[in-house]
């Protein structure tokens, strides 16, 4: 009787070890079967907002250069603060404001002539006197979408070159983006003067020479 309740508490202690191992063996594999769970990354976030500005060749126009042996290139000093006001412009063509002509570009690619008049590269800084630093988001995106100055409906226009016609189909989260990077940035003190037209530049190449 002794022999035979001793063999049943083993054989009941080997099928509980079994079943254990089991269980562990078929949790592990459903472990190794079930993907990583990634979180998605946030829809609006500054990382992505750089990426934009340089994958979207913001700093061609909105960034002074110095000239080097191979060509301009960005002022680290000044990113995004556009054109300088102190930069002295080369001689102007009228010509360039006859549409079917050359179009003129300033040295460091911040300012420009052509049948609209003259044109400067805005201060997207966060500077808040002289840059984007004191405008809301709504502000940015709104002149993005609408092509006028700090999204206002009575706002001056945006002036060429800057291709606002072709970022305003960008996704609001993308211009949201930019948005929160630019206010990011180093602020630069720079006051970009507002754009001539093309009469007042005609006045003003009849000054120079």
């Amino acid at each position: 009787m002794g022999i035979l309740k001793n063999k049943i508490v083993v054989a009941i202690l080997l099928i509980t070890v079994v079943t254990v191992i089991a269980v562990r063996c078929t949790s592990r594999q459903a472990d190794a079967a079930t993907p990583a769970v990634t979180m998605p990354e946030p829809a609006v976030s500054i990382e992505r907002g750089e990426h934009l500005v340089i994958g979207g060749a913001c700093h061609d126009c909105h960034s002074p250069k110095v000239m080097t042996p191979t060509g301009p290139k960005v002022d680290s000093t000044r990113m995004l603060s556009g054109h300088p006001s102190d930069a002295a412009l080369p001689q102007i063509n009228v010509a360039a404001l006859k549409p079917g002509y050359w179009v003129q570009f300033s040295p460091d690619l911040t300012a420009f002539i052509g049948p609209w008049g003259m044109s400067y590269s805005a201060n997207i800084t966060s500077d808040s006197a002289t840059g984007i630093g004191a405008w809301s988001e709504e502000n940015f995106v709104g002149a993005i979408r609408k092509g006028k100055h700090m999204g206002f409906d009575k706002g001056r226009p945006i002036s060429p070159p800057m291709p606002w016609d072709n970022y305003r189909n960008l996704s609001d989260d993308d211009l949201k983006s930019i948005f929160a990077y630019l206010k990011t940035t180093q602020p630069v003190s720079n006051r970009v003067h507002e754009p001539f037209s093309p009469a007042e530049v005609e006045t003003m190449a009849k000054t120079k020479k």
